[in-house]
């Protein structure tokens, strides 16, 4: 996801895998599925906080473990103590112009009646105008875990990001829960306003390929018919973001309470072969931030006129819960 020699990585880019099906399989339209699955929207107004969105909705926990919380990787977002560092803190790690990542003062992070809120702001006649930054949890986690947010995104063309990451760009695992952008700038990508961007990364200097990747986008108009949020736009109001890092290679995304994507590490784009030796070992902090680029596959950069209105240059997250997965 990142630049510089941190994050300067290849075009981002996104494939839907399909298995192949047997031949007396019964196909079922997406309006059928829907209409069978049961769900209500009182269903979606009766989520549990204290367990993951989806155990609500399609509990499909292992019966033999449960979930428990991990608070120092959780936030409601009452306050914000960056000073002492204790729960979250801020990293200069940088991208190409024209995004400026700062790691000090108020101007571009805070809190505001519960919430969390990261902003971008104009740099006035700097060749890095795009002035933002990024949020770190001081606590790092590996699976069987799952975490989700509750973000609300900024209307510029920029990617309101929530992902994981253990902060080496030679030798990392990471995973983007979302990279989500609700205004493209560039006339050219029409779903992103509903398209939820996952993927997966895994860098490892000593093994060839030294990157493996692979995306499974997925757009709200797919949630169920009953889901309140489905076909909302990411601005709009606020979505449910999460993932399920099962084990050393199995990754499941969520949105507003439902299955949302899934990838596989050793999964490659474009149909290239699966690489065999690829697994996550690594722990993993929790990251947000707010960026933007001139390139398509992102949307293309906002207006700057547009980082001097804070009614929509600015990315809110209401809170975040992590869960281990554990033995009852």
């Amino acid at each position: 996801m990142k630049f510089n020699k941190f994050f300067l990585l290849g075009i981002f880019g996104f494939m839907i895998s399909c298995g192949e099906e047997s031949n007396d399989k019964v196909f079922i339209s997406d309006d059928k599925k829907e209409e069978s699955s049961g769900l209500t929207a009182e269903d979606f107004q009766n989520i549990d906080p204290n367990n993951p969105s989806f155990v609500s909705i399609d509990d499909t926990t292992p019966s033999d473990k449960k979930w428990v919380k991990v608070d120092g990787m959780s936030d409601e977002f009452s306050s914000l103590d960056l000073e002492n560092e204790k729960k979250w803190f801020r990293s200069d790690w940088d991208y190409p112009v024209p995004v400026s990542m700062v790691k000090t003062g108020s101007e571009n992070i805070g809190i505001e009646d519960g919430k969390l809120w990261i902003r971008a702001t104009l740099k006035e006649g700097a060749t890095k105008w795009f002035q933002s930054t990024r949020l770190h949890s001081t606590e790092h986690i590996s699976y069987p875990m799952y975490t989700e947010a509750s973000i609300k995104a900024a209307h510029i063309s920029a990617y309101n990001t929530f992902w994981l990451n253990n902060g080496n760009s030679e030798d990392r695992d990471e995973i983007d829960i979302i990279e989500n952008n609700s205004k493209p700038s560039c006339g050219c990508q029409p779903e992103f306003p509903t398209l939820m961007k996952s993927q997966y990364f895994h860098v490892d200097s000593s093994l060839t390929p030294n990157e493996t990747r692979n995306a499974d986008d997925f757009n709200s108009n797919k949630l169920s018919v009953n889901n309140p949020k489905r076909g909302v736009p990411w601005n709009e109001d606020y979505h449910t973001f999460g993932v399920w890092w099962k084990d050393s290679q199995n990754i499941q995304f969520y949105l507003d309470g439902e299955p949302a994507g899934a990838v596989t590490v050793g999964e490659q784009r474009d149909d290239a072969p699966f690489i065999d030796n690829r697994e996550f070992t690594r722990d993993l902090q929790i990251i947000f931030d707010l960026w933007t680029n001139e390139a398509e596959w992102l949307g293309g950069l906002p207006p700057k006129e547009e980082l001097k209105n804070n009614s929509i240059n600015t990315m809110r997250v209401d809170w975040v819960r992590t869960w281990k997965l554990e033995d009852k």
